[in-house]
C-alpha cells in the first residue's frame, strides 16, 4: 500500500503530485483539469532554497492536507523558522516550479495581486490611436497563480500581517472561487486575450475571467502579530512553527554548512548554539538566520589557510549579528 504523503521533503524531485486524488467534491463547483506538468518549467529554480532546508513532520502533514483539500496553508511563526523556506521545499520537491514571492505591505490590495492596469499609460500613448488593452495590463502574483491551467503554481504571500483588514477575506475568497473577472478585458468582448503575467510569460485570458485549471499550492506567512477573523481561518489549513531547540539547530548549521564541514570546530559551533538559546530563554528577539550568518562568519570562514580573525573581532562580529530585532537595544 503507497504512502498517502504526495510531499515527503526526503529528497530530489520527483513526480508524486500525480498521485494526488480529485479535489473534495464541495471545494470546486466545476471538475479540475487533468494534471499535467509543462514541458518547460525550471524545475532547479528552487533548489539552492530547498536542499539545505529540514522540514519537520508537522510540516510534512500540514503541506499534504493542503495540496489534498486545495487550500491555503497559514504558516505562523517568529522569523527564522522557516516559514517562508518551506514552499521552496514543496515546489522544489513536487516540480512546481518557480515560487511567486509576493510580499504585502500595508498598501497591498486583491486587485493589485491579480492584475495591474496602467489606465494613464495606455491614454498618453493613444493620442492618435487606440493601442490594445493588453499591452497595458499585466497579471500580478496571485494572477499569475490563478492563471495555471494543468499544474498548480507555487504562490507565497509573505507576512500577511502587514496587510489592512480587508485583505485576508478579500484573498480568501478569490482563493475560495478560484477564479476573478478583470472588466478591461471583459469589456473587448473578445474571447482570448494574451497578457503577460508575473514571470514575463504569455498567457492567455479567456471571456476576461481567469480561471484556474489547478488550484495553486498557497502560502501565506504570519509573523503572528495580529489575529485573523474566524471565517478567515476555517478556510485554511494552519501550522504553527515554533522556534528550533538546540539539536535542531545544530541539525540546521550542519545542513546549510555542510560545506564548511572539514574547517569547523563542533565545539565552537556548540558554544555558540548554546549561546544562541540562552539569549532566547533570556527573551532577547534573536533569529535562527542570525544564529547561521554568526557561525558563517566566526567559524566557517576562520580558515587558518586562508585568512586570520582575532579573537577581539570574532567576539565584536557575534555581537553584532545577534544583536536582538525588538525593543530599545534592537
Amino acid at each position: 500500500m503507497r504512502d498517502w504523503k504526495v510531499f515527503t521533503s526526503r529528497g530530489e524531485p520527483h513526480g508524486g503530485l500525480h498521485d494526488l486524488p480529485p479535489p473534495p467534491p464541495w471545494r470546486f463547483s466545476r471538475t479540475c483539469k487533468p494534471l499535467q506538468r509543462p514541458k518547460q518549467l525550471d524545475l532547479e529554480a528552487e533548489a539552492a532554497r530547498a536542499r539545505p532546508f529540514l522540514a519537520t513532520e508537522e510540516m510534512v502533514i500540514a503541506v499534504n492536507a493542503a495540496l489534498y483539500l486545495r487550500r491555503p496553508l497559514l504558516v505562523t511563526g517568529k522569523p527564522g523558522t522557516g516559514k517562508s523556506s518551506l514552499i521552496a521545499k514543496v515546489a522544489h520537491e513536487l516540480e512546481l516550479g518557480p515560487v511567486i514571492r509576493w510580499p504585502i505591505t500595508s498598501r497591498s490590495t486583491v486587485r493589485g495581486g491579480i492584475y495591474e492596469y496602467d489606465a494613464v499609460g495606455r491614454l498618453q500613448a493613444g493620442a492618435s490611436t487606440t493601442p490594445p488593452v493588453d499591452q497595458y495590463l499585466t497579471l500580478g502574483p496571485l494572477g499569475t497563480a490563478l492563471a495555471a491551467e494543468s499544474w498548480p503554481r507555487p504562490l507565497l504571500v509573505d507576512e500577511i500581517d502587514k496587510s489592512d483588514l480587508d485583505f485576508a477575506n478579500d484573498l480568501l475568497n478569490v482563493i475560495e472561487e478560484g477564479e476573478y473577472e478583470i472588466p478591461e478585458l471583459r469589456r473587448l468582448g473578445q474571447d482570448e486575450v494574451q497578457i503577460r503575467d508575473w514571470l514575463g510569460e504569455r498567457v492567455c485570458v479567456r471571456g476576461g475571467r481567469l480561471v484556474c485549471g489547478q488550484f495553486p499550492f498557497v502560502v501565506m506567512t504570519s509573523n503572528g502579530e495580529r489575529e485573523f477573523p474566524p471565517a478567515f481561518l476555517r478556510r485554511c489549513v494552519r501550522l504553527n512553527l515554533e522556534p528550533p531547540d538546540p539539536k535542531q539547530l545544530a541539525t540546521i548549521v550542519r545542513s546549510h554548512l555542510h560545506q564548511h564541514a572539514s574547517t569547523m570546530d563542533e565545539r565552537e559551533v556548540s558554544a555558540l548554539i548554546e549561546h544562541f538559546t540562552t539569549l532566547r530563554a533570556e527573551n532577547v528577539d534573536v533569529s535562527t538566520d542570525q544564529l547561521l550568518n554568526a557561525v558563517f562568519m566566526t567559524i566557517a570562514m576562520k580558515d587558518p589557510r586562508l585568512r586570520s580573525f582575532s579573537a577581539a573581532e570574532l567576539e565584536a562580529l557575534r555581537q553584532n549579528l545577534l544583536r536582538q530585532l525588538s525593543g530599545p537595544l534592537a
